[in-house]
């Protein structure tokens, strides 16, 4: 998720069983074609949503549970528990699991639903709706700070910082080194890190996943001290640059809107984000 100062968001939960593989779920769509339309961006949003949220479970070594209509990470009290809704026509056996999840969490619980389909109010949870955007391939200009692609742990740490304090991200303070970007995040499949420098200090933070020939943004952030200072353009079009090749997708706040469109970022579909009271 993202805006236009945060650019892209349980005890112990039983057993589940681990199922499948990140490409299970992408049979249909894991082709080279490049092109998208606005009809199936939710899908590939959703999709692609999986795969992230996928290896940051794995990375996190929460429990992830697949099934057709809906994929979940069931987290601690602090990470909580993050539905991934898959399909527009969950079924009553899927919604009462989803249930069945909510009432085991004691933490916080955030869904995502592309297609705006499923209502999830009788969770006591609250919705949202916010702007899908679809990118075609093409290049991009230079950053005017210096964005990086992470590779040391040091790095990462960085932007686990500048991400938590971009998000305001109560739920991992005090802070606990690695607990949102543990080391191993940057070896999941299709997953990169990238952090801005500005002064020599960081500025800001964002996670790309690449998942059946589409790319998609999460968590692009400014840290606080650094804000209207053209972080966000430039964390974008660092972390743009390796998928320039490559349609890509992101879920916008109404503050990121402005700033996705001037990069070629277009609206195509509605996401419905739902929170915990």
């Amino acid at each position: 998720m993202t805006d236009g100062n945060h650019h892209r968001a349980m005890s112990p939960h039983r057993p589940y069983r681990r199922e499948g593989t990140p490409a299970a779920m992408t049979i249909d769509l894991n082709t080279r074609d490049r092109s998208a339309t606005p009809s199936d961006t939710s899908l590939r949003q959703a999709r692609n949503s999986a795969a992230f949220w996928t290896a940051v479970g794995h990375a996190r070594g929460h429990t992830v549970i697949r099934r057709r209509g809906f994929l979940a990470v069931a987290g601690d009290e602090r990470a909580g528990l993050r539905i991934l809704v898959q399909e527009p026509d969950l079924g009553h056996e899927e919604l009462a699991e989803l249930i069945d999840l909510a009432g085991r969490a004691s933490g916080p619980i955030d869904a995502e639903d592309p297609f705006s389909a499923t209502d999830l109010s009788s969770l006591d949870m609250h919705g949202r709706q916010m702007p899908i955007m679809l990118r075609a391939p093409g290049a991009v200009a230079e950053p005017a700070i210096q964005v990086i692609r992470l590779r040391t742990e040091e790095d990462l740490r960085a932007a686990e910082q500048a991400v938590i304090a971009a998000f305001t991200l109560s739920r991992f303070e005090p802070y606990r080194a690695g607990e949102m970007f543990p080391a191993t995040l940057t070896h999941q499949p299709g997953v990169d890190v990238f952090l801005a420098r500005l002064d020599g200090e960081v500025a800001g933070a964002c996670v790309t996943t690449v998942e059946g020939g589409f790319g998609s943004h999460y968590w692009v952030g400014t840290a606080p001290a650094f804000r209207s200072r053209g972080v966000g353009r430039a964390i974008m079009l660092g972390s743009l640059a390796p998928i320039t090749g490559l349609p890509v997708t992101l879920t916008a706040s109404r503050l990121g809107r402005p700033l996705y469109e001037s990069l070629g970022f277009r609206v195509t579909a509605t996401s419905t984000w739902w929170s915990s009271r």
